[in-house]
Order: structure tokens, then C-alpha cells, then sequence
């Protein structure tokens, strides 16, 4: 959906909520992220606090073309192999922005990858902090066994088969997780809808969508927002009330400090129309 085409917008002095999905430096496909430079932006609109989510992924993905038996496959700068996250790196900066940035509060956190294939993993990471915000995040999809980067696997004849196995394997990883606190980007596949295939909408998928809000709701997790785009549809937000969902969190996906806390405004005006408010601590879920 076109900016111009969301027919919500921001009030007059429109609370913002924090910007709970950020990546920084220490995400492996954010290389013109910085952690600093975040924080500055985020000041500068007025956020009262931002989480720094960085990918933790031990994902090993599959790409078009590849052999299934050359030594490349499934790699990304070697992080897919190894799940690498400096994790120590990632926390030096942080307590330097903590430092420089006293006024706004910064959170810790992670983005998840696939969290119910690689619990043993994940698990050795978390014994090693405390982390404000954990999110959960289905990027990949398993075909014959090896895992594959969801929207590469889209087409025109596909899209509404994939799209139901996609949301599938979100209420999967929903049910058998319990780790992370927010399920980031429910709708991800939108992102590359193929051209050709029959326009997505929200509601040819509602019995599968409503599984998923379902489970999320019993176990009084969250829902994000994600506003990196298209926009977030409204039909979700309203099945996530109906279905007894409690708690909204904003999301940019940002990985690139400009484009911190991007359309919050906004959406955070269609949220509320849905029965979601500002919590009463400002770095809260916004809630029912």
C-alpha cells in the first residue's frame, strides 16, 4: 500500500511509541547501520526509547543456483554457518551509547532467526545476558530439508500455496517456542510478492492468520508492527483484538539509522483505531 493510500494519519500530537526493531553495525546485512547514529535519530523524533535488535541467526540458507554440493552453499560472509554474533562487541557499544545518550533509554535485544529449529543455540546466547526485547522471526522455509530463504521461493503460480505453508510454519514456531517475547513481521512474504500472481490481501489468508494470532495471544506475547513495508494491514491488527491479542509493538526493521521509527506516526494511529493504546509506561507495549 502507497503512503498516499493509507488512510490513517498522524495527529496532532501523536504519541510515538519506541522503535522496538533496530539493527545496528553488528547485524550481518546492515553494513551502513551505526549504533550512534540510531540513537540520534531516534532523539530526534521524539522516540522515547529504542531496542537494538541485531540478528542472531543460525540459519544455514539456500540460494537460487546453488549446488546442492558446492562449499558456498548456505553461506553469508560465513554467519550462516556459524551463527555469528559478537556478542561482546554488540555490548561494548551499547554501554557506550547508554553513556553518551543519558536521556534516551536503550534497550537490548535480538531478532531471533527460526528460534524453534535452533533452540540449543539460541539458549547458549541468552545464558550470557539479559536482553530487554527478544523477537521471533520466520525468514526461511524448508524444502526437501534444507532451509531457504522464504521469498526467494515465491512465484506467480506459487504465492497463495507458499503464503498458507508460510503461516504454517509461523503458528509451528509459535507453538513450540516460547523464548521470544514479540512476533516480528508476520506478514514477511509481502515484501517480494511476485509480480504476476494475484495481488495479496490479507483476507484470503484469515483462517491461517487467526491460528497464528491465537496461539500468540494465549501465551500474552506481541505482535509487531513492522513498518519497514508495505504497510501493515489493518484487517491483522483488528484479528489480533478479536482474537484476545493484549500487546502491540512498533517496529521500523530499520537498517539504516535514517530510516529509524519511519511511518510511526501513522500506523501508530491505525493501532489505536483498533482498540491498542499507549502504555503507562512510554517504553511499554501498546496495549488493549
Amino acid at each position: 500500500m502507497a503512503t498516499d493510500d493509507f488512510p490513517w494519519k498522524a495527529a496532532p500530537g501523536q504519541v510515538l511509541p519506541t522503535d522496538n526493531h533496530v539493527h545496528t553495525e553488528w547485524s550481518w546485512d546492515a553494513s551502513t547501520a551505526a549504533m550512534d547514529k540510531a540513537c540520534e535519530e531516534a532523539i530526534r523524533l521524539g522516540l522515547p526509547a529504542i531496542s537494538f535488535t541485531d540478528h542472531a541467526d543460525f540459519t544455514a540458507w539456500a540460494f537460487p543456483g546453488d549446488a546442492e554440493d558446492s562449499s558456498v552453499v548456505r553461506v553469508i560472509d560465513t554467519h550462516a554457518h556459524t551463527g555469528l554474533f559478537d556478542l561482546d562487541g554488540y555490548w561494548e557499544a551499547l554501554e557506550r551509547c547508554r553513556d553518551r545518550y543519558p536521556d534516551l533509554k536503550i534497550l537490548a535485544g535480538m531478532e531471533l532467526g527460526e528460534p524453534h529449529l535452533f533452540a540449543t543455540e539460541i539458549d547458549g546466547l541468552l545464558k550470557r545476558r539479559h536482553f530487554d526485547r527478544l523477537l521471533g522471526s520466520l525468514h526461511s522455509l524448508s524444502v526437501d530439508g534444507t532451509l531457504h530463504y522464504a521469498p526467494f521461493l515465491f512465484t506467480a503460480e506459487n504465492a497463495e500455496e507458499l503464503m498458507r505453508t508460510y503461516l504454517t510454519e509461523t503458528l509451528r514456531m509459535v507453538e513450540t517456542n516460547g523464548v521470544f517475547q514479540v512476533l516480528a513481521h508476520i506478514d514477511y512474504p509481502m515484501r517480494a510478492w511476485p509480480k504476476g500472481a494475484k495481488p495479496y490481501d490479507a483476507t484470503d489468508y484469515e483462517g491461517e492468520y487467526r491460528a497464528v494470532l491465537r496461539a500468540l495471544a494465549r501465551d500474552d506475547r506481541a505482535l509487531e508492527m513492522n513498518t519497514q513495508g508495505p504497510w501493515p494491514a489493518p484487517e491483522v491488527v483488528r484479528w489480533w483484538y478479536e482474537e484476545g491479542g493484549s500487546a502491540v509493538s512498533f517496529g521500523s526493521d530499520s537498517h539504516e539509522p535514517e530510516t529509524v521509527g519511519r511511518n510511526f506516526a501513522a500506523t501508530a494511529a491505525m493501532v489505536e483505531a483498533h482498540g491498542f493504546k499507549p502504555g503507562k509506561d512510554p517504553i511499554d507495549f501498546w496495549r488493549r
